[in-house]
C-alpha cells in the first residue's frame, strides 16, 4: 500500500492525514459530523488538529508533562483505564454455548410467549351519524366492509380495505382494542365506537392466542439474556475472590 501523503506536518515530523480528519469525524455524533462533510468543514478540522499539536509542542517545550498536577491526572487516567480494560478482558472469558441457549429457553418457556393477538380491520370517519350509515349499508349487504372501506374510511389502511393486520394489547387506543378483542373472527361492531381520531366500525378477523415463540426466533436474545445473567454472576464471584487476597474495609457510617 503506497504511503498517505500528509495533509499538514507541524515542526517537520509530526504528521496529519486524511484518515485522522475521518476518524475525528467518525467520532462526532451524527448531526454534528454532518456539518464537517464540506470541503470547508474538512479545513476547519484541520486547522483544529494543527492548532493541537502546536499546544501539545508547546507544553512539552515547557515541562507541563513533568508537573505534578499532570503526572497525577495521568496516573488517575492509567488507573481509569486499566479497571475498564481488566473488567472487559474478565467478562470476555465468559461464554454462552448452543446447547446452554437450548437449555435456558426449554427450562423457561414463560419468557418465550408471543401475547395474544388480533387482526382487524377497520373504517375510520369523523362524524357518528356518517358511520351509522355505512355500517347500515353494511349490514344490508349494499357494501362489503372492504369496498366501504376504501370508499370511506379517512385512514390510510384504507387501501387495503381498512385491513390493520395483527396487534396485541397496548397497540390500540383502549377504545378500539376492548372492542376488537371482545369479538370472535367475522364479528362486526354493532355501533360505531368513538376514540379520540373519530368514529370507527370496527371488524375482527382473525385471532391468535399465547403462544410459544420458535426458538430460532429468538435463540439471539436469548444468548444475549443468558450471556448477561452468566457475566454478572460471574464478576461478583470474582468479586468476592478477590476480596479474599485484598482485605476491604468500608465503612457503611460514612457513605
Amino acid at each position: 500500500m503506497a504511503e498517505q501523503t500528509p495533509l499538514a506536518t507541524v515542526n517537520k515530523d509530526k504528521k496529519i492525514y486524511a484518515s485522522n480528519l475521518d476518524n475525528l469525524v467518525n467520532s462526532l455524533p451524527p448531526q454534528q459530523a454532518q456539518q464537517f462533510q464540506s470541503r470547508e468543514g474538512r479545513r476547519q478540522l484541520l486547522d483544529e488538529l494543527v492548532a493541537q499539536d502546536l499546544f501539545y509542542l508547546d507544553a512539552l517545550e515547557n515541562g507541563l508533562d513533568q508537573t505534578e498536577e499532570f503526572k497525577e491526572l495521568m496516573k488517575d487516567t492509567e488507573e481509569k483505564m486499566l479497571k475498564t480494560q481488566a473488567i472487559a478482558k474478565f467478562m470476555q472469558q465468559v461464554e454462552v454455548t448452543d446447547d446452554e441457549v437450548k437449555k435456558f429457553y426449554d427450562d423457561n418457556p414463560d419468557m418465550f410467549l408471543a401475547p395474544e393477538s388480533v387482526r382487524a380491520s377497520h373504517i375510520l370517519v369523523p362524524a357518528e351519524e356518517q358511520a351509522n350509515m355505512i355500517l347500515e349499508e353494511i349490514k344490508q349487504g349494499k357494501k362489503n366492509f372492504e369496498d366501504a372501506a376504501k370508499e370511506y374510511s379517512t385512514c390510510p389502511s384504507s387501501a387495503q380495505g381498512g385491513d390493520l393486520n395483527y396487534f396485541q394489547r397496548g397497540r390500540m387506543v383502549p377504545e378500539f382494542e376492548e372492542a376488537a378483542f371482545s369479538m370472535e373472527p367475522g364479528q362486526m361492531t354493532e355501533k360505531p365506537v368513538k376514540t379520540d381520531f373519530g368514529y370507527h366500525i370496527i371488524k375482527t378477523t382473525d385471532k391468535q392466542p399465547e403462544q410459544p415463540i420458535p426458538f430460532e426466533a429468538v435463540k439471539e436474545d436469548a444468548k444475549q439474556y443468558l450471556l448477561g445473567q452468566k457475566q454478572h454472576d460471574a464478576y461478583m464471584k470474582k468479586v468476592d475472590e478477590l476480596k479474599e487476597k485484598y482485605p476491604v474495609d468500608i465503612n457503611l457510617g460514612l457513605v
